[in-house]
């Protein structure tokens, strides 16, 4: 080493300053892509953009001198000065190879390192200011330097020695030379690391630093190398995909027993651990050890281990046995019951006896009922406060627009991605054998070519039956017959027969006009109030202001619309008291337009009885009753033709047809002229001719509106009916005795005609909502043309 050193100093040092005269004060640039290099010893380059093409050439025409810079950004095509590394080798061209395409290879022998100070022209191609640098060596027979030298060497020729196929010819020059600068040379430009790497190596000035980092650089790629070489060995041998999987898996099989234990064998003992805790069945049990040790026998790595891993821990996560207490304070049942929901007493009424009968028998079957209402009024918000009341958990199943016979009974083992269906999903949730479940618009259940959903709620919800219920994906029998069932629908004539049958239904007829104030001023003023941050005492709304929003800026049955138009108005409110602004603490009538805007409905009023043929009757919608007008009118004409106006549905185009021939047969009992009938037309018309109308309970008020048409008598005052006819003069009970009546009190009515066996159903109705009218109840129609004609 010591001999060579001499040798060495003086490449370094460039002794034969030659080339450093030659320059220039303008050095051309030429930017290399992924590439440095130190002094000492010839590189080739490869040189493809035409300004550093052009640049090449020129510079073999004059001193074959040029600045070799490397760019951070390997794909910048035209780099300015802040894309370059700072420091740079400049090079003398020894030759150049031109290979016939768009790109040259140009031989560059290194002989200085210099710093880049400025660009400082960029056509016809880069050049710079610069200022060279010079080394700093150290002593002559330094032992340090010796030393890093013997190692750089050492390590070059091990690192070329086991890469793949190291180029014969470097391998031998390695042997041969004796020149330091050209293995330290070497060594960097084989180095497979990047640009930002070996920039520190040539950026150095002092020697000894130098080395230290090429070492640093040389250990990382031999330790590399080695690895990859160890790993190549082992795998010289070729073996097939499937036996490669393999023996990777027992590798990590391997790994994680050195870590701590095969994963898989952990889960499977806190299987064991978990169902040696619970409660389970002696059914369930069996099963269970029988599929774990069926587990236990399945390797890992198989693609039946994950389905039969989940199936183990859908069974431990049920809660097979556990129960929660029910609460069985009636008074505090009645009071959770009252605070959440305004009237609703039947469905009020039967979970309290309900609560009652488990109380004093200590175990019952829960009954199944079926809420059926209009929307918006309370049925699936009463869940919760049901089972608040026992509590009891909750779980609400939507079940509208299902129609797959899986999703309530669940799908088998044998199909990818199986699962559990939402029965017993909801009981897993759930967390308890005895939840509260919400069965959501059973109604709106469908079918189709996978089955029918609602034949799988027969089983379900009977409580004969549920008490071992089979889920396909289970395969056992869970018991639901400890599960309080309350399903909803806005209609029953959707839900096929048998299961109707299974279920105890409670009719929700939707609110009154006095129900809807009570529920606006308790419940839903200061939700709004605490969901707008708006203080308790900072605002109300008046009963008589509830009233006219109810009545002029809602038409439903439930309180929905009202429950967003009283949103409205806090929005508004709470603009007003962020922004500092006067309002109104109490709302006025008249200040409704300011915060809902116009009137969107009008209420139904009684509109006289100036004209003979206009009677006024009783409808019920899906948001409520309202009265309605029929209205008749004679014209000349033969044989008494109809005619029919008011976009009227076939039901109630045949009871008008029966009113007509009901009145033609019996003429003389009605006091009526044959030949009256026979010589004039009839046209009966009910306004509101956009609005679909159809039923069978206005055919009394076309009898009645005919017969005053035709004897010219007009209807008593303030009066109205509502009844179905038959051809021998029947009057039937109808439906909607409650709504119907309520909107006849708000139109104005004092009295109304109904069948004699509708008594019963107003008897039912509270008496406040009776006071100031009248009622007369008939069996036949000529008893209704008495009481209402004058």
């Amino acid at each position: 080493m010591t001999d060579n050193f001499t040798e060495f100093t003086d490449i370094i040092i460039n002794t034969d300053d030659t080339p450093t005269r030659d320059l220039e004060a303008e050095l051309p640039l030429l930017p290399l892509r992924n590439m440095i290099f130190l002094p000492g010893t010839p590189i080739p380059v490869n040189v493809s953009r035409s300004k550093s093409i052009k640049l090449v050439r020129d510079m073999q025409r004059k001193n074959g001198l040029l600045g070799t810079v490397c760019q951070k950004n390997p794909e910048q095509n035209d780099p300015v000065q802040e894309d370059f590394f700072q420091v740079g080798v400049i090079a003398k061209i020894i030759n150049i190879i031109d290979e016939g395409t768009d790109s040259v290879t140009v031989l560059l022998q290194g002989t200085d390192r210099f710093r880049l100070d400025s660009i400082i022209a960029t056509e016809p191609y880069l050049k710079a200011s610069y200022t060279i640098l010079k080394d700093i060596l150290p002593k002559k027979g330094d032992k340090v330097v010796a030393a890093q030298m013997t190692n750089i060497k050492e390590m070059t020729f091990h690192m070329l020695s086991v890469k793949i196929n190291p180029p014969a010819f470097v391998l031998e020059s390695m042997r041969k030379t004796k020149d330091d600068s050209y293995i330290i040379n070497l060594a960097l430009t084989t180095l497979d690391v990047s640009p930002i790497q070996k920039y520190p190596v040539l950026e150095a000035d002092n020697l000894s630093e130098r080395l230290n980092l090429l070492l640093s650089l040389l250990d990382h790629e031999v330790q590399f190398l080695e690895i990859r070489e160890s790993v190549r060995k082992k795998t010289q041998i070729e073996i097939n995909k499937q036996q490669r999987e393999y023996f990777l898996k027992q590798e990590m099989k391997n790994i994680q027993e050195a870590l701590g234990g095969n994963t898989n064998d952990v889960e499977v003992q806190e299987l064991w651990k978990k169902a040696a805790q619970m409660k389970l069945p002696e059914e369930a049990r069996s099963i269970f050890e029988k599929e774990l040790k069926k587990l236990e026998r399945i390797h890992p790595q198989a693609p039946d281990y994950s389905m039969q891993l989940t199936y183990v821990q859908t069974i431990t996560d049920l809660p097979w046995l556990s129960y929660t207490s029910d609460h069985f304070n009636i008074k505090r049942a009645q009071t959770v019951l009252d605070r959440d929901h305004f009237g609703l007493e039947k469905v009020k009424e039967r979970i309290l006896e309900h609560l009652a009968v488990l109380k004093l028998k200590g175990d019952l079957k829960s009954p199944i009922i079926c809420l059926c209402g209009p929307p918006g009024v309370g049925k699936t918000s009463l869940g919760k406060s049901v089972a608040e009341a026992l509590k009891r958990k909750y779980i609400r199943l939507s079940l509208g627009g299902l129609h797959d016979e899986a999703e309530i009974r669940g799908h088998r083992r044998t199909y990818i991605g199986s699962m559990p269906g939402r029965i017993i999903q909801g009981i897993k949730k759930a967390g308890s054998s005895n939840p509260v479940m919400i069965l959501d618009e059973i109604d709106k259940v469908g079918n189709d070519y996978k089955g029918d959903p609602s034949a799988a709620l027969l089983e379900v919800l009977d409580p004969e039956q549920n008490v071992a219920f089979h889920d396909n994906y289970l395969d056992i029998d869970y018991d639901l017959s400890k599960v309080l069932f309350i399903a909803t629908a806005n209609t029953l004539s959707t839900i096929a027969q048998p299961l109707l049958d299974r279920m105890e239904i409670i009719d929700i007829s939707g609110y009154i006009l006095e129900e809807k104030i009570e529920i606006g001023k308790k419940y839903l003023l200061p939700k709004q109030m605490e969901n707008h941050g708006i203080p308790k005492k900072a605002f109300d709304i008046p009963k008589k202001t509830m009233e006219v929003i109810i009545e002029s800026y809602t038409r439903e049955s439930g309180v929905r619309e009202l429950d967003k138009k009283i949103a409205k108005i806090m929005r508004k409110i709470a603009r007003k008291i962020a922004g500092v602004e006067e309002y109104s603490k109490s709302l006025a009538v008249e200040e409704l337009r300011e915060y809902l805007g116009i009137k969107e409905y009008s209420k139904d009023k009684y509109q006289g009885n100036d004209y003979p043929g206009v009677v006024t009757g009783l409808a019920w919608t899906s948001v409520g009753g309202e009265i309605l007008f029929v209205e008749s009118a004679l014209s000349k004409g033969k044989d008494g033709k109809l005619t029919i106006t008011g976009n009227l549905g076939d039901v109630m185009k045949e009871s008008a047809i029966l009113a007509l021939e009901y009145i033609k047969s019996h003429s003389a009992l009605l006091g009526l002229d044959e030949k009256t009938i026979e010589n004039n037309n009839i046209h009966l018309h009910v306004p509101e001719g956009a609005t679909p109308k159809d039923g069978p309970s206005a055919g009394i008020t076309m009898v009645t509106s005919m017969v005053s048409a035709l004897t010219q008598r007009k209807v008593k005052p303030h009066l109205a009916m509502t009844g179905e006819i038959t051809l021998r003069g029947k009057v039937l009970p109808i439906g909607g005795i409650k709504e119907k009546i309520l909107a006849a009190k708000r139109a104005g009515i004092k009295e109304i005609i109904l069948c004699e066996d509708n008594k019963k159903h107003v008897e039912e109705i509270n008496e406040l909502y009776l006071r100031g009218l009248q009622f007369i109840y008939v069996k036949e129609i000529k008893d209704v043309v008495k009481h209402a004609l004058i």
